[in-house]
């Protein structure tokens, strides 16, 4: 871990002289080649959104978030009311390009722009949305604009019981900084939470995976892809769980 030392021979962390908090996120949509991410809107997105997470009839999708699943489209609608007009979090609507129709949410959450740290959550796709290449476009775009704006660290968080999400971090670039044990309560039983992220001196090269990766010459006629992302982000990788 790069670091100074003082006139004491004590270590300190590498100044940062030039530092300015960057812009919070203005909710302004992010357009990429298979989806676009628009900010999430309930009296546009919420039916469209309701149905395509109805296609998840055992309500999977839902086991690792602190809400949901919703049994009827009102107690949906009631929620996003609720929690998704707000600015952190702050909610996106994930629309597949080809389709015309919002499939899944993402957000920013934890915005601290006094650090220069911001976290990607709040992750609800549908089965529509699922092992696309918009899933992964959709969390390229929100790393892209978070690195542009000037953040140092981009955040990702899951249950640490959660070996998917844990599999997507790593698959994404994001390396393993550990497990808060007991950091929380979630519909009533107890959480452990496993913490990911990467810095801005990592996204040079993972923008460039990225940007190979979701080329379309790595997807054949039956857009089956020839490169897989984790082989072009295992390299960057400072730490695996």
């Amino acid at each position: 871990m790069r670091h100074d030392t003082n006139n004491f021979g004590q270590p300190v962390g590498f100044a940062v002289p030039d530092w300015k908090p960057p812009q919070i996120p203005s909710g302004e949509t992010m357009e990429g080649r298979y989806c676009r991410l628009d900010r999430l809107d309930p009296d546009v997105h919420a039916w469209s959104l309701y149905s395509a997470n109805a296609l998840d009839v055992e309500g999977k999708m839902w086991t690792y978030l602190s809400y949901g699943p919703f049994a009827t489209f009102e107690d949906y609608r009631a929620w996003m009311d609720s929690t998704c007009r707000g600015g952190d979090p702050l909610f996106y609507a994930i629309i597949d390009k080809k389709m015309n129709q919002a499939v899944g949410v993402a957000g920013y959450k934890r915005i601290d722009p006094r650090n220069g740290s911001i976290e990607v959550g709040h992750l609800a796709y549908s089965r529509l949305l699922q092992r696309t290449p918009a899933s992964t476009e959709a969390l390229y775009l929100m790393m892209e604009k978070a690195f542009s704006l000037g953040y140092r660290r981009c955040e990702w968080n899951c249950n640490a019981l959660n070996a998917p999400s844990r599999a997507a971090a790593k698959r994404l670039g994001l390396s393993f900084e550990g497990v808060f044990r007991q950091a929380a309560i979630v519909k009533g039983r107890n959480r452990d939470t496993a913490w990911y992220a990467a810095i801005d001196t990592e996204w040079p090269a993972l923008r460039g995976a990225f940007l190979r990766w979701l080329s379309p010459d790595n997807f054949d006629e039956q857009g089956k892809q020839k490169l897989r992302l984790s082989a072009l982000t295992d390299s960057i990788l400072r730490q695996r769980d």
